[in-house]
C-alpha cells in the first residue's frame, strides 16, 4: 500500500537548498532580518555560523550588506518575509541591488494571504508586481517544493538578481522529483483545448483540481504552471493562447502587477484573446485562518473553474 506525499511548504525547500548551497560552495553566504527559524535560513546559519548574518529588524541594512557581498565576489541569500523583503527595503533593492545587477537572491517567504492569522501587515499581495517592475530582476514563484528546492539550488548560477517567492502552507507536490532547473518557467502540466489556466505558487494545484472539475463539465482545460513571471516565457503563453483562444490567470496576489497582468501582457503583444483573471481585487488581506480566507478571497479550485466558464460564455463557446 503506497501513502501519498505529504504537502511540504516552499519555504522549507529554501532552507534545505541553501544548506546544499552552503555545503557545496564556500562563497555562499546568508542574511536574515530576525526570523530565519520561518524563513528557514536558520538551518544554515547553524551549519555555517561564520556565514550567516542575521541583520535583525533592519531590512534596509540588510539588503545593503547584501550588496556588498555580492560586490566582494559572494553569492549571498537574503531572506525575510516578502512584505519586509519588497515594502520596507524597496530603495535599497531597486538602487543597490537591480540597477547594478548585483547577484544578490532575496529569498522571501510567506507571500500571499495564507500568512493567515498575522494579518493584512505581514500578508505580502504586491511584492510580485514590485519586483517585476524593477529592471534586471528575475521573478521566481516555485510551485511546490521540488520546483522550489531546484530554484534556489540554479540560482547559484545565474547572473544578476532575482526574487524568489516562498509559502508558509504546505502544498501537495506536482513535481515527483526535484527538477534540473526551471526551464523556460513556463511548464504544461494538463494539455487541453477550450481554455488555457495560467497559475502560479499555491495556485498551481488548484488550477488542476479546477481543471478536473471543468472536465466533468465537458470542458478540456490546459494547465500551464509558470514558475517564472519575469522574465515570462513568452512562446509557451502565446502558443497555449493561441490554441485554446481564451484564459484565465490564477494568483494569491493582486489582480494587478503580477502574473495576471504579465499573461495579458503577452496576449496584447502577441494573441489577443479574452482572459479572465483570479487574484487579490485591490484590496489589503486580513486575519484568518488560511483556508477561510482563501475562500473568502474566491482563491479556490471552485472560484477558479467558475470564471473559467464564465469566460468561456464570453467567448461566445
Amino acid at each position: 500500500m503506497t501513502t501519498e506525499p505529504k504537502p511540504r511548504a516552499t519555504r522549507e525547500a529554501y532552507g534545505d537548498a541553501l544548506l546544499k548551497l552552503g555545503a557545496e560552495h564556500e562563497n555562499v553566504v546568508a542574511l536574515d532580518a530576525d526570523l530565519a527559524g520561518s524563513t528557514k535560513s536558520g538551518k544554515f546559519g547553524a551549519a555555517f555560523p561564520e556565514r550567516f548574518f542575521n541583520i535583525g529588524v533592519a531590512e534596509a541594512n540588510m539588503m545593503n550588506m547584501a550588496a556588498g557581498l555580492a560586490i566582494s565576489g559572494k553569492v549571498p541569500y537574503a531572506s525575510t518575509f516578502a512584505v519586509f523583503a519588497t515594502g520596507r527595503a524597496f530603495d535599497q533593492v531597486r538602487q543597490s541591488i537591480a540597477q547594478p545587477r548585483l547577484p544578490v537572491r532575496i529569498c522571501a517567504s510567506h507571500g500571499g494571504i495564507t500568512v493567515g492569522e498575522d494579518g493584512c501587515s505581514h500578508q505580502s499581495v504586491e511584492d510580485i508586481g514590485l519586483m517585476r517592475m524593477l529592471p534586471n530582476m528575475r521573478v521566481v514563484v516555485p510551485a511546490d517544493y521540488n520546483q522550489a528546492f531546484a530554484a534556489v539550488m540554479e540560482s547559484y548560477r545565474l547572473a544578476g538578481p532575482m526574487y524568489i517567492r516562498t509559502g508558509r502552507p504546505g502544498v501537495p507536490p506536482l513535481y515527483g522529483r526535484v527538477p534540473s532547473g526551471l526551464g523556460s518557467g513556463a511548464d504544461v502540466l494538463k494539455q487541453g483545448s477550450d481554455i488555457s489556466i495560467f497559475a502560479c505558487g499555491i495556485m498551481a494545484a488548484k488550477a488542476l483540481a479546477a481543471a478536473a472539475e471543468l472536465k466533468k463539465r465537458g470542458i478540456s482545460a490546459e494547465v500551464v504552471n509558470v514558475s517564472i513571471i519575469k522574465p515570462i516565457d513568452v512562446d509557451t503563453v502565446a502558443e497555449s493562447l493561441s490554441k485554446t483562444g481564451c484564459a484565465v490567470t490564477a494568483e494569491e496576489h493582486s489582480i494587478i502587477g503580477g502574473l495576471g497582468d504579465a499573461v495579458s501582457e503577452v496576449a496584447v503583444e502577441h494573441v489577443p484573446v479574452g482572459i479572465g483573471r483570479l487574484g487579490i481585487k485591490d484590496v489589503f488581506g486580513k486575519s484568518g485562518h488560511p483556508d477561510q480566507l482563501l475562500e473568502e478571497f474566491h482563491l479556490t479550485a471552485g472560484h477558479l473553474a467558475e470564471l473559467a466558464g464564465l469566460v468561456l460564455q464570453s467567448k461566445g463557446c
